[in-house]
C-alpha cells in the first residue's frame, strides 16, 4: 500500500531545491535557545558588516522573532518537549534584491489553520493597519503560557515590510513541518 507522505528526505530534498538559487549566509539545524539565538546574531552581525546593507537593525529583529517561534511554538513529533526549547531549522539566504530568513519546525496538525490564519489576515494589511493591528494585539492580548502575546507574525511583517510566505509539509497524521519565509529588501 502506497502512502503519498512524504518521507524526511523528501522533505530535506525539497527544502534544499527551494534554497540552492540563493546564496546561503548560515544554514543551522537543531535546538533553538537562548544561547543558540545570541550566536546567530552575532555571526549575522560580522556577515552583514562585508556587505553593503543598512538594515541591520531590522534583520536582527526579523531573526529574534523566528527564532523565538521555533523556540516557544515548535512540537515534538516523539512527544519530548524541553522547557524554553525547540527544534527546528533556521537558514540566512541573499540574493542581489533581499535577504531572506527562514525558519522551518515541526507543528501538531491541529494548529495549522490557525497559523494560516493569522499568517493570512496579516498579509491582507497595509503598513498603517499593520501599525494598527499590532496596537490592538497589543492591548486585548494576554501574555500565553508560551510567554508570548502573538505579536510574532506582526512583528515580522512590520519590520520586513513584506508578505510572509509559509508552508505545511505533512510529516504523518499528527505533525507537519511548518516553514516560514520573511523576506528583507535591500
Amino acid at each position: 500500500m502506497s502512502s503519498n507522505v512524504p518521507s524526511f528526505q523528501d522533505l530535506v530534498y525539497n527544502f534544499h531545491e527551494t534554497i540552492q538559487p540563493l546564496d546561503v549566509k548560515l544554514i543551522y539545524e537543531g535546538e533553538i535557545n537562548h544561547d543558540i539565538m545570541k550566536v546567530f546574531t552575532s555571526l549575522t552581525e560580522n556577515g552583514l558588516k562585508t556587505e553593503e546593507f543598512k538594515g541591520q537593525k531590522k534583520v536582527f529583529n526579523v531573526m529574534v522573532e523566528c527564532l523565538q517561534n521555533i523556540s516557544k511554538h515548535s512540537d515534538s513529533a516523539d512527544g519530548r518537549k524541553h522547557e524554553n526549547t525547540g527544534n527546528g531549522i533556521f537558514l540566512i539566504a541573499n540574493n542581489d534584491q533581499e535577504l531572506n530568513i527562514v525558519t522551518g519546525n515541526t507543528l501538531r496538525k491541529e494548529k495549522e489553520s490557525v497559523v494560516s490564519e493569522k499568517i493570512d489576515h496579516i498579509n491582507t494589511l497595509s503598513k498603517e493597519e499593520l501599525r494598527e493591528y499590532y496596537k490592538k494585539m497589543l492591548k486585548e492580548n494576554t501574555i500565553s503560557n508560551k510567554g508570548g502575546a502573538g505579536l510574532g507574525f506582526i512583528d515580522i511583517a512590520r519590520k520586513t515590510q513584506n508578505k510572509l510566505s509559509y508552508s505545511f509539509n505533512k510529516i504523518n497524521d499528527e505533525y507537519s513541518f511548518f516553514i516560514l519565509s520573511a523576506k528583507i529588501s535591500k
